[in-house]
């Protein structure tokens, strides 16, 4: 039997009887698509390999507890466990974007060192942490579509490729998403910079 021939179905269940090499097989078919989706929203390599391996550690895990249940779909299962991974990371590890200044510093650490503009600063901070949260309270798919639009820089083509639907329903998922952080902005009577969050 040629295990390279068999369908990511037929691997799967060869590995839950035992068959480590399916495992590998599965990794090897479908590992170069996993790490560029990666890639896409961390723009690290280096991070990238290692959510990848974290990625294929977490459905041996999966599968090997008996929870594995994506019928025929290993593929799409899999870029959703990497797509979590990825995003998950990287709204962990940003308070707020970098703005960075002409030098090169960061904008934040920049006011910090001038003692007229350390109010300012709280003030900011605070805003992006409020901010923060309320985004956190958004549907899943309007979250998703903000932080990679504000946090990580992406185009609306690139998450539109990276959550697998078109422009305009990316478009519609932002609008809403702004809409709604509006509104809970407002219900919490905080303070808003506009243009923190632009049409």
């Amino acid at each position: 039997m040629k295990i390279s021939k068999e369908s990511d179905q037929k691997l799967v269940s060869l590995y839950i009887k035992g068959n480590e090499e399916a495992f590998g097989q599965l990794v090897k078919r479908h590992k170069s698509k996993v790490f560029t989706t990666i890639n896409l929203i961390v723009r690290d390599r280096y991070l990238a390999e290692d959510l990848l391996q974290e990625t294929f550690i977490k459905a041996i895990n999966t599968i090997k507890t008996g929870r594995y249940n994506e019928e025929g779909k290993f593929f799409p299962w899999i870029m959703r466990i990497a797509h979590n991974l990825a995003v998950d990371h990287f709204r962990k590890g940003k308070r707020y974007p970098t703005i960075i200044m002409e030098d090169g510093c960061p904008l934040f650490n920049t006011l910090e060192f001038s003692e007229e503009s350390y109010e300012n600063v709280q003030i900011t901070k605070d805003t992006h942490d409020r901010l923060k949260k309320l985004i956190q309270e958004l549907p899943l798919a309007q979250k998703e579509v903000l932080i990679m639009r504000h946090y990580m820089k992406m185009s609306f083509k690139e998450i539109a490729e990276t959550t697998g639907v078109s422009i305009n329903t990316t478009l519609g998922r932002m609008r809403y998403a702004l809409i709604n952080l509006r509104k809970k902005m407002t219900l919490t009577k905080s303070a808003y910079d506009k243009n923190f969050y632009p049409d």
